[in-house]
Parts: C-alpha cells; structure tokens; sequence
C-alpha cells in the first residue's frame, strides 16, 4: 500500500510519517524540501522525499496532477488552504488508485458554536477567511462522498502543540514571553476576565487521528473528525495551571479589551488572541472515540509542558 503525505515534514508529519512506516506502507513525503521533521525516526530512511513547490505549481494546475501520477492508495493533505486546491486535488485524483483521501481542516471551520463540547455536526459559522476555506473544502468533500462516492474523510485539529515550536499561551496567542514571565514568577495579564477557552492538541494525537481513520476506513469514510485534546481550557485554567507548573504563585490581573490590546501593543499577539477569544474553542471527541478508537495520549497541559520543555531547551525561553 502506498500512502503519499503532502506537508510530511510539519508538525503533524512529523508524527504521522512514522507510524505509516512502521503499519508497512510505502510513504513519500511532498514538501517544498525546506524543513526537516521536528523529531528524528530511523522511519525517515524508508521514505521517498518529494519536493514541490505547491503555491507555485498550482498557478499552472500541475501539482494535483503530479499527486495524482504517484497513483497512491492513500493521499494524506496537510497543506490546503484555499478550497480551489481541494477542488483541483478531487478532480485529479478521479481515476487514480485512491482508496482514501484524507483532509486537514481546522477546529475553526466552525467558527462561533451553539453548544460545547461542539460537535462535529454542528451548522458551520466560520469568521476569517482560514475557516471560510476550510469549510468549503470540507462541505465539497463530503458531497462529493455523496453524490460521487470520493473516498474521503476530514480531519479538524486544535491548537496544534509539540516540541520545536511556540504553542498558543494563556493569552490566546504565540508570544513565547507569557510563558517567561509565568516561569519566573512575574504578573501576566489577560483579556477580559480569562473565561474564554482554547483547545490544544499535541501533534501526535493528531497524527492518532488521521491514521485511526485510515485503520477504520470503513467507518471513516464521509466523516468529519475532531482532533482535539480530551478537554478544553480557559485562559485562567490555562495560566493557573502553568504557574503550578513552574512552581510559582500566580500572579493574574484582567483588562477589557481595549485597554488589554493598548497594553499588548503588538498587532500580530492582538489579531492572534482576537482569533481565539472570538472562537473560544471548545469540541467534542466522542464521535472519534466511538467510530474509529481515538484515544488522546496527552491533555492540554501535556502537550504544553513538552511545548515548553523544549523552549527552554532551545533558549526561546529563559527562567
């Protein structure tokens, strides 16, 4: 069986490659050859490495088309942000030896939800353009299950976390300095009053997901599933926790706001926490658990602290 993982290299390839691996598959890995895997695995001496350029071969129409000519029995897609590449990628795949193709698309597909844990089945509400695509790719897919019977299946991750890069901290977004300051004891500030929730998922589990639904393809098939950790966090559960983390007393102060975004001062830490506070994630898995055996390994605070570990180890950090 040949699994073709466009994106192998990323965060969930990194874990995904290797377990293809080892359950026997012939994998190649489609990167834009720039990166490496965040982890080692002597799995990586058994893969093809293929390099594309996605955005550039696109513009012509030929990168669905060279996916389609590896003639894979699985094609794993990590990379899609705009629905046009889901399209061209389902059209070109037609005919192939495809037996299932699976889709990353995002918690914020969702966009504002009416009941938590949040269902996958929920009406779609995406707020930015990421969740617009998202959900159009995911909507098209499943029809194209129905109407056409296109083996797919669609995967919805969370805040993506594991160790070699900055995951999302207690104020909603990438500064790796909330930690820093919360490691040594000093005051963070939240916006509101902490009660809006975010949702984590260490990189393995999400790679769990993806190749649970290929082991359940059965039960798979025409499916849309969280990849999420067992339980969401508030920002003040989450700042508390890693206070306790690090041994330290909390030390929490609250702004509305305005007057919270007048003291973060930068755009990107602003626009990023907006994302969040305004999804407030919080999603179910127990449609994963029921249909295809996912089992989280790492809560919210696992998957964090490894994050962190590994900041501190590569001196992002200091405490």
């Amino acid at each position: 069986m040949k699994a073709v993982v466009i994106g192998g290299c990323g965060h969930i390839g990194t874990y995904l490659v290797p377990r293809l691996v080892k359950a026997g598959y012939q994998v190649v890995s489609v990167t834009r050859g720039q990166s490496k895997p965040y982890l080692p695995s002597h799995a990586w001496d058994e893969v093809e490495n293929v390099i594309l350029d996605r955005e550039e071969e696109e513009k012509d129409g030929t990168f669905a088309k060279k996916i389609a000519a590896m003639n894979a029995d699985v094609v794993i897609d990590l990379i899609t942000f705009k629905a046009e590449s889901t399209y061209q990628m389902v059209e070109a795949l037609k005919g192939t030896n495809l037996s299932h193709y699976l889709f990353c698309a995002s918690i914020w597909a969702h966009g504002h939800a009416t009941i938590v844990p949040a269902p996958e089945d929920l009406p779609r509400h995406p707020l930015e353009d990421y969740g617009i695509n998202k959900a159009k790719s995911e909507a098209y897919l499943h029809e194209q299950y129905r109407k056409d019977g296109f083996p797919e299946t669609v995967v919805m991750p969370g805040h993506i976390t594991g160790p070699g890069w900055n995951c999302i901290n207690p104020t909603g977004n990438l500064d790796p300095l909330v930690f820093q300051k919360i490691g040594r004891g000093e005051g963070i500030v939240l916006p509101n009053m902490g009660m809006e929730t975010v949702h984590h998922v260490h990189a393995d589990d999400v790679a769990q997901v993806f190749m649970n639904a290929i082991c359940c393809r059965g039960q798979a098939l025409g499916e849309s599933f969280h990849a999420v950790a067992p339980h969401a966090m508030t920002l003040l559960g989450f700042a508390e926790a890693m206070y306790a983390w690090f041994g330290k007393q909390p030390d929490i102060s609250f702004l509305p706001w305005k007057e919270w975004c007048e003291y973060t001062a930068v755009d990107s830490f602003i626009n990023s926490t907006w994302s969040h506070v305004t999804h407030s994630d919080n999603y179910s898995i127990e449609k994963g658990k029921k249909l295809i055996n996912y089992n989280p390994r790492y809560t919210i605070l696992q998957a964090v602290e490894e994050s962190v570990n590994s900041m501190l180890e590569r001196g992002v950090i200091t405490v």
